[in-house]
């Protein structure tokens, strides 16, 4: 097996030309790089870039908290001494496209950054249809990014924060050595098993502390790591044994396929739908989780994780041993592993568990951390919104609903949930047949920065009701602008595309 080395990658922008390149092997040696290299421990210009920018624009999360680089603090009071005119357009992008926690105001951005050539232009790295859903959702945010970049001259406050960034970037060394020189000696990978592919750990000082979050683009896989007193091992050797993993469960999808049975057995479980529906993702996470459990030798993680839905974990666990005694690697083992699988006996096993509604741990591809506790207003809003939902059942429940939606816009919270407040007031109003009250609320919600589900039910409320009061010209407009919203749910979606067109067609029969 090809040793790998960590190393650093730094753009040399202080005396050395453009293209120079500095490489700092992590050994105590100095030793030449192997050319299938596929790991690389770095900060990263571009995310540095848009994360500033995002701090900038009103992104405050975790500023004071213990963990927090002081390097955040610094740039946020440099940047407000500096006149930057596109400040105020930046700011409102940004609200307008805040989401219901800031770990996934954090997450978009982070999409976006990994999904563009970086500066000057910010220009996406391949064709639209190539680019992250989440990233694209955020288009139209080059131009301002390209602006804010030359105005508040980034490049030259990125030369000057390599200091901070070299301090932290060292505490990550030999952990993240050990951590995957361990793992790849577990699975007997090399670096020449996938040699197209690359794994970046990016420690990133400006956003808020204890995040590590995963990112993919085309054969780029990214962790990203926020400041941590300690550094959060676990969470970023998840994201290394996907890394290895995902292509070798990949390679055996068809088999896999066959055992897509098995997912009726986890429709009532706490798993995201995501692992609901495809059986390779939930094997791949089962496997990963069981190897996680052999690494730390905790049999109580194996039936944690089968608690919470991902039942192959046991399986693997069982398979595992066999592997370790084997002289191939997980790369050629793994279809050993699958080809065993009994669905008869496997479901029988699952038959006796008894799953709970515990925190689920991990998601693929996703943050990997969970969010913040929820604020006030946001518990508030929790409550409000199951007693709408069960309105049918106690119709009582809509003026306790009411109390409680409007007790969430005097708590602390969110925009998007003080927007969430006056949407459920008005959706309130509408069930009490108070039309002109509750446009003003639908108004009010789309002016106090909705995450886009909100922002795309309030235009088509208000498209319902001007088609109720004749005025189909203020109903196009208002069903046009829930169908411009990248993040509505496709039940929003397909409600305006239908009404729309119901418009559409009466219209042309009038003419005719």
């Amino acid at each position: 097996m090809l040793t790998h080395f960590l190393t650093f990658f730094r753009r040399a922008q202080r005396t050395r030309s453009a293209c120079a390149v500095v490489t700092l092997v992590l050994s105590v040696a100095s030793v030449r790089l192997h050319a299938a290299e596929t790991l690389h421990l770095d900060s990263n210009e571009t995310i540095f870039y848009v994360m500033t920018a995002i701090n900038a624009a009103g992104y405050d999360e975790g500023l004071n908290l213990p963990d927090a680089n002081p390097l955040r603090k610094q740039i946020r009071d440099y940047l407000a001494t500096q006149r930057i005119t596109v400040l105020p357009e930046l700011k409102l992008y940004f609200r307008h496209h805040m989401q219901k926690t800031a770990v996934q105001d954090v997450s978009q951005f982070l999409w976006w950054s990994v999904a563009v050539t970086g500066a000057p232009d910010f220009a996406w790295k391949g064709r639209d249809v190539e680019v992250p859903p989440a990233a694209i959702a955020l288009d139209g945010f080059q131009p301002l990014m390209a602006d804010f970049y030359r105005q508040a001259n980034l490049a030259e406050l990125w030369k000057k924060v390599q200091p901070a960034y070299e301090k932290e970037l060292a505490r990550y060394h030999a952990p993240i050595l050990g951590m995957t020189q361990a793992v790849d000696a577990y699975l007997r990978v090399g670096t020449n098993d996938y040699p197209e592919r690359h794994y970046h750990a990016i420690v990133e000082l400006m956003i808020q502390p204890q995040i590590v979050q995963m990112l993919n683009n085309a054969d780029d896989e990214y962790v990203v790591i926020s400041p941590s007193e300690q550094p959060k091992m676990y969470d970023i050797r998840h994201s290394y044994l996907h890394f290895q993993i995902d292509p070798v469960m990949i390679r055996y999808g068809k088999e896999l396929q066959l055992k897509q049975s098995m997912l009726d057995l986890v429709q009532n479980t706490p798993l995201d739908d995501g692992y609901k529906n495809n059986f390779e993702l939930l094997a791949t996470e089962s496997l990963i989780k069981a190897v996680e459990g052999r690494l730390d030798k905790n049999i109580n993680a194996i039936d944690m994780a089968t608690r919470q839905g991902y039942i192959m974990t046991p399986f693997f666990a069982e398979q595992l041993p066999g592997f370790e005694k084997a002289q191939q690697g997980l790369r050629y083992y793994a279809d050993v592993m699958i080809n065993a699988i009994d669905l008869k006996a496997e479901s029988e096993r699952i038959s006796t568990v008894k799953f709970d509604g515990g925190q689920l741990q991990r998601l693929a591809k996703k943050v990997v951390v969970a969010g913040p506790e929820l604020s006030p207003a946001g518990k508030t809003l929790e409550k409000a919104e199951d007693l709408y939902a069960a309105r049918a059942a106690a119709p009582g429940n809509l003026e306790e609903a009411k109390t409680l939606f409007t007790k969430a816009l005097d708590q602390k919270g969110e925009p998007a949930e003080r927007a969430q407040a006056w949407y459920g007031l008005a959706r309130i109003t509408v069930l009490d047949n108070k039309a002109s009250v509750a446009i003003q609320l639908f108004q009010k919600t789309l002016e106090s920065s909705p995450d886009d589900f909100t922002r795309a039910w309030a235009n088509l409320y208000l498209a319902r009701l001007a088609k109720a009061q004749k005025d189909l010209t203020l109903a196009v407009k208002y069903y046009q602008d829930a169908l411009a919203v990248n993040g509505a749910s496709e039940k929003a979606k397909q409600a305006a595309s239908s009404e729309l067109q119901e418009i559409s067609k009466n219209q042309e029969k009038q003419k005719q």
